[in-house]
């Protein structure tokens, strides 16, 4: 397997899997319509790599722009990054997120499947398992129930359709991997997460009160059933997230794969907090403020499955991805 197209590569996640891709020597094309990402990236990515994708600069919703790079290059299998992805964005526009995670989604698979590339890897996340009564999640369990917001819902809808296109096409290969919750980057600090607007996730947001941008962290919650209180979350390295994709490129297989991709282990909010301080040598302001709707006490990853089938398991840590994430904010 030779070409690989990436969606959304010169997004956080996607532009870190391209440089694990090309330690394998892949040829690579990028689609990214750069709503929420930089195309400066492709030299950072070429700076670290030596290698830089060749990039298209169009939406998934633009079909016949879609399907005439589908027509002038020959496909071995694609890594669908592309869509939005901020949770609170999506409850205040759920018809955009629909449209555009949802459609894309779909005229990518009908350009795939009218050029006859049979092979996807699609970036999922823990969201889709909803509300569990346990903390630990295993591939298994159902999905879909309790899901609190439309980004998490196109996930799971995303989902569905792939189960689908493998039910009337057995010939499909596809491999969903459901993220828990990535953080750090690259060792450089070239590349990292530089999200627009007000962030959802923890780390995003400790990075922009470090920068000044925000005031104070807002630790929701610090009195639930944990060790110091606070929520319980399974932070993955994206270095380590990266190449559990490569793992998954070389477990394809006939049929519809799921792996979890996580450390299998929580972190509380004030051991990132401490991490980060640690890190960086100085102190992170928080305030400790009521409990979010729907926030669950612990939530970790099962990540069995991805080592026994794929070969693949974290090696990195949280305080790895502080290190990084320190030399990033420098860079900056």
């Amino acid at each position: 397997m030779k070409r690989i197209l990436v969606t959304g590569g010169t997004g956080y996640i996607g532009s870190h899997t391209i440089i694990e891709l090309y330690k394998q020597d892949y040829e690579i094309d990028v689609i990214d319509n750069l709503v929420n990402s930089k195309i400066e990236v492709l030299d950072k990515i070429k700076e670290i790599a030596g290698k830089k994708p060749n990039f298209y600069e169009v939406d998934l919703l633009n079909y016949d722009a879609l399907k005439k790079i589908f027509e002038e290059n020959q496909y071995d299998l694609v890594i669908h990054f592309a869509g939005l992805k901020a949770v609170g964005e999506s409850v205040e526009q759920p018809l955009r997120y629909y449209e555009n995670n949802i459609g894309g989604t779909i005229n990518l698979l009908k350009c795939m499947k009218a050029y006859g590339v049979k092979k996807i890897i699609f970036s999922s996340s823990a969201t889709v398992y909803g509300e569990q009564p346990v903390a630990k999640l295993v591939e298994t369990m159902p999905t879909g129930i309790g899901i609190t917001n439309p980004y998490g819902e196109t996930k799971h809808m995303i989902e569905e359709i792939l189960k689908d296109i493998v039910e009337s096409d057995p010939e499909f290969e596809v491999v969903i991997l459901r993220y828990f919750n990535p953080v750090g980057n690259h060792e450089s600090g070239l590349i990292g997460e530089d999200p627009k607007g007000i962030p959802n996730n923890l780390m995003p947001i400790i990075m922009k009160v470090a920068r000044g941008e925000i005031k104070e962290l807002s630790v929701f919650g610090d009195d639930y059933p944990t060790l110091d209180g606070t929520c319980l979350r399974d932070y993955i390295h994206v270095v380590d997230l990266a190449k559990g994709h490569v793992a998954a490129i070389n477990g394809i297989k006939p049929g519809v794969s799921i792996y979890n991709l996580g450390t299998g282990k929580g972190t509380s909010v004030f051991e990132m907090i401490k991490a980060f301080e640690k890190a960086s040598k100085k102190k992170l302001p928080y305030k400790v403020v009521g409990r979010r709707a729907g926030d669950l006490a612990e939530i970790y990853a099962d990540p069995s499955k991805a080592e026994r089938e794929l070969g693949w398991k974290t090696e990195l840590t949280v305080e790895d991805a502080m290190r990084d994430t320190i030399t990033y904010l420098n860079n900056l």
